[in-house]
């Protein structure tokens, strides 16, 4: 494969960066962080995370850049400083090579601007802060693009779970696709891998939406409109994160609406870069709600689109007709 070692490299930072979150949200999120509402657990898996991520990815390719989604500027205060302590305690146990004033300049390698040309790396270190918090679905996700186009993309969801009517069952997944190349899943403490697929459900009423847990990330009332206009009756699938783009590659849902909440905003490249391919290559489509396809040559957001569309390929004309309807009703 032409991006064998970017696919290996990149899998296993990946599940690096899984571990240190697992542990962090084991170890500091609790009932009292949550009833609280204490961000201070996954800030300090969200830097972790990014920090494992850039020091393996420059290791590896020291010319390569990368757009990540954090920076090191709230950790340079005196407040910051204790945080920066504990997240060298956690990624010295990943990289014990790691030293504590590198923490810093390493979050920042993640600074590029991305644009139309050349190659660079997109990361989102925990995409789901809110899954992360209460103790469910988040995701590391990280994707490599070129020449503004996505060619691979991982996703870790370390409490996904492998069958979604087995809440007890065996979870912690890492999903990862290269262009041309097919979609995958293996556990994370597992190197083997199991091709997936999309849906093969052709009928909207049979096919079960995937939303954002949170309804300031999509519009809830939006979703069930559309869900009438195409005769849906499944429950839709409220999962934070990426890992919706995980649940449709693998055919759980076959439907994933982000729908605009406001008119301004515009998606970043790191929500959807990595689970934009992953669905793809699992036989999926993804484009925004007017059915262009998502555009990552515009620096940091998706600027020439308007919220995200994903469906099994079947479904997805009779989807965006009942999206442009529902919308322009309003």
């Amino acid at each position: 494969m032409k991006y064998d070692l970017e696919l290996k490299v990149a899998i296993e930072a990946v599940k690096k960066a899984s571990a240190l979150c697992r542990r962090v949200q084991a170890s500091l999120v609790s009932e009292e962080t949550i009833t609280k509402k204490d961000k201070s657990p996954v800030t300090v898996a969200d830097f972790g995370a990014q920090t494992i991520i850039c020091h393996e990815l420059k290791k590896a390719f020291p010319n390569d850049q990368i757009v990540a989604e954090e920076n090191s500027k709230e950790l340079q205060t005196e407040q910051g400083e204790l945080v920066t302590q504990k997240i060298y305690e956690y990624v010295s146990d990943v990289l014990p090579e790691i030293k504590k004033e590198e923490i810093h300049s390493t979050i920042d390698r993640g600074n590029s601007d991305g644009g139309a040309e050349g190659r660079f790396w997109t990361l989102d270190p925990i995409d789901g802060t809110k899954g992360f918090l209460r103790g469910q679905q988040y995701a590391v996700a990280l994707a490599l693009i070129e020449d503004g186009k996505v060619v691979l993309g991982i996703l870790g969801c370390p409490n996904l779970n492998k069958d979604l009517k087995d809440p007890d069952g065996p979870q912690g997944l890492i999903f990862s696709a290269v262009r041309g190349e097919g979609a995958t899943t293996q556990y994370i403490d597992s190197e083997n891998t199991s091709n997936i697929e999309v849906s093969d459900i052709e009928h909207p009423s049979h096919a079960p939406f995937c939303e954002s847990v949170e309804s300031a990330h999509s519009s809830h009332n939006d979703s069930e409109k559309i869900a009438q206009v195409l005769g849906v009756t499944a429950e839709p699938i409220r999962i934070d994160s990426q890992c919706k783009y995980a649940v449709i590659a693998r055919g759980d849902a076959s439907i994933y609406l982000r729908l605009p909440t406001r008119k301004d905003y515009m998606e970043k490249i790191w929500d959807h870069a990595a689970g934009c391919i992953i669905v793809e290559e699992a036989g999926g489509k993804v484009t925004d709600i007017f059915g262009k396809n998502l555009d990552f040559s515009q620096g940091k957001t998706l600027s020439n689109n308007t919220g995200v569309v994903g469906t099994n390929g079947e479904l997805h004309d009779l989807v965006i007709s009942a999206v442009i309807e529902v919308l322009e009703s309003k």
